[in-house]
This record gives C-alpha cells, sequence and structure tokens, in this order.
C-alpha cells in the first residue's frame, strides 16, 4: 500500500494543494485578495499551522506509527535534515532536530540517513550515535566502486577548480561563484570532459558531481538497508535529485511514504513524485512529530 493510496483528512475550512495524490504543508498562500487573511492577525493560543499539518499529515504516516517495530525512516541529510549553508564543512542539523531523531531512533526499527556526503561527515553533521549513515549517494555500499578511486582523483587534479573530496566521489562547487552562469558554463565542460573518460557526472543544487559509473545510487542504498532488515514499510525525505531514486527504491513496498524537503533550487520532480511536500527542514521536523 502506497501512501498515496490513504484516504487524506483535510482540515474544514483550511486552503490545501493537491496534484496527483501530493499535499504541501504549508499550504500556498491565497492570490485573491477576498481569500487573503486580514492583515491585522486574531490573537489566539491555537497553533492553527501546526494543527493543520497534524490532520493532513497523519493519515500518511498511520502505517506507519502503528507499526514501528516494522518500518525504517530513511533521511537525507543536507537541505533535509541540516539547511544548506554556503560553505559544508559548517552545515550541521539543529539541536531540536537531533532530539527528534533520537527519538525515532528509540522508537522505529531502523533510522538511517542516506547523504551525498560520506557516511562519516554525514554522522558528524548528524551528531546522533545508534542512526545508520550510508555515504556518497549509496556508493560506500557498492565495492565495485574502488577501484575507481585512482582514477577519480587524477582527473581532480586536472581540473582548476577547488573540490570537495569524498573519496568515491569528487565534488565541484558554485553557490559562492562570482558569476554563477560562468562558473556553470566552465563547469558544464568539466562534466563533459569527465563522461569522455567513462565517469558520470551529475548537476544538484549548485554543484557538480563525478563519480564512478557503477550502478549504485540512494535507490539501491534505501533497498539494501530495507532487505537487510526484513522490513517492508518505509518513509523517505529529501530535497534533490538523488533523492528521486530512493523514491524509487521504496517501490513494492507494503507502505511507502515519499516527503519532498522543497526549495527554489530543488527539482520540480521530486514534487511531483512524492506524497506529501514540506516546504524546508523546519516543516520536516514537525511532520516527524506524527510519528
Amino acid at each position: 500500500m502506497a501512501a498515496r493510496d490513504v484516504p487524506v483528512a483535510i482540515l474544514p475550512g483550511s486552503p490545501t494543494m493537491t496534484s496527483s495524490g501530493t499535499i504541501t504543508i504549508p499550504p500556498p498562500t491565497p492570490k485573491s485578495a477576498l481569500k487573503t487573511p486580514a492583515t491585522r492577525p486574531i490573537a489566539s493560543s491555537f497553533n492553527t499551522a501546526s494543527y493543520r499539518m497534524a490532520v493532513v499529515a497523519e493519515p500518511l504516516l498511520a502505517a506507519l506509527s502503528d507499526r514501528p517495530a516494522e518500518a525504517a525512516i530513511l533521511l537525507d541529510v543536507d537541505g533535509t535534515l541540516a539547511p544548506i549553508v554556503a560553505r559544508p564543512e559548517l552545515a550541521s542539523v539543529p539541536e531540536e532536530t537531533r532530539d527528534e531523531l533520537s527519538r525515532l531512533l528509540d522508537r522505529y526499527a531502523l533510522l538511517a540517513c542516506v547523504s551525498g556526503r560520506t557516511g562519516e561527515d554525514a554522522a558528524r553533521v548528524v551528531g546522533l550515535e545508534g542512526a545508520v549513515y550510508v555515504g556518497v549517494h549509496g556508493l560506500e555500499l557498492a565495492p565495485e566502486a574502488e577501484r575507481w578511486r585512482g582514477p577519480l582523483q587524477e582527473f581532480a587534479e586536472s581540473v582548476r577548480w577547488p573540490i570537495e573530496d569524498k573519496g568515491l566521489a569528487v565534488v565541484f562547487h558554485y553557490r559562492e561563484a562570482a558569476d554563477e552562469e560562468a562558473a556553470l558554463t566552465k563547469l558544464r565542460g568539466v562534466a563533459a570532459h569527465a563522461r569522455t573518460l567513462g565517469l558520470e557526472a551529475n548537476f544538484g543544487r549548485k554543484v557538480l558531481e563525478v563519480r564512478p559509473p557503477v550502478a549504485a545510487d540512494k535507490g539501491t542504498a534505501v533497498r539494501r538497508l530495507l532487505e537487510q532488515r526484513g522490513l517492508r514499510r518505509a518513509l523517505y525525505a529529501g530535497d534533490d535529485t538523488t533523492d528521486l531514486d530512493a523514491f524509487r527504491g521504496l517501490d513494492g513496498l507494503e507502505v511507502a511514504v515519499r516527503i519532498a524537503v522543497a526549495s527554489a533550487e530543488g527539482p520540480p520532480e521530486l514534487r511531483e513524485a512524492a506524497d506529501l511536500v514540506v516546504e524546508g527542514p523546519d516543516e520536516l521536523v514537525r511532520v516527524l512529530r506524527n510519528l
């Protein structure tokens, strides 16, 4: 049973947006003047946004929260748990989020972070012992990727550009470039050259990642994690193109919930493939509290 097959409860009188079974939290602000709330707020101790979120998300999550010993919570890190920052080494998961993850770790059969970072670095950023960390978009679970370390390093050294070295992948960032268009043009050439050498080159949120041509991604990682533990119920949340692979990795499960953490830089395909869309890491934490 996929989450999109579960009837969704809607708070009467609250605007929501659905498309192909996808729910957006919080709903978009109405553009019509007649539907726009008054500029002077009404004082109230009742948190309408939190209540609406609980009502909308609960039916999607109930099949997981009712049987936590049979379910997995799988999460991306950057842009999902940790807000995006200009320099990756400065990213961190907020304490409030870490506390929520700790609760989920104690409650569910598996709590895992599947990251583009190395597993070791993802563990540093999240800061939670006991969780499972899989790095480099699943490549760390693919032994055949090891023989590409040398060719990757040679390629990285041939490019005049600062790199983030992940061992099994090299990343070229351009978020802080003075001229993003010029930087992107240059990196497109770098990507083309990498492909002539038999390497894979993929663009993400202000990055180019070059990696081995190995059939391993977040989807294969998700499937392996679940199969190792015999789990058939899972939630995955992510914010970028590689998280689409993880979404597909949930295909065929008894219960699958796919959450897109939206941003201006995120791919529209992620929203379209999701069962639930949240507007940023803070909104994701509010949803996780329903688990």
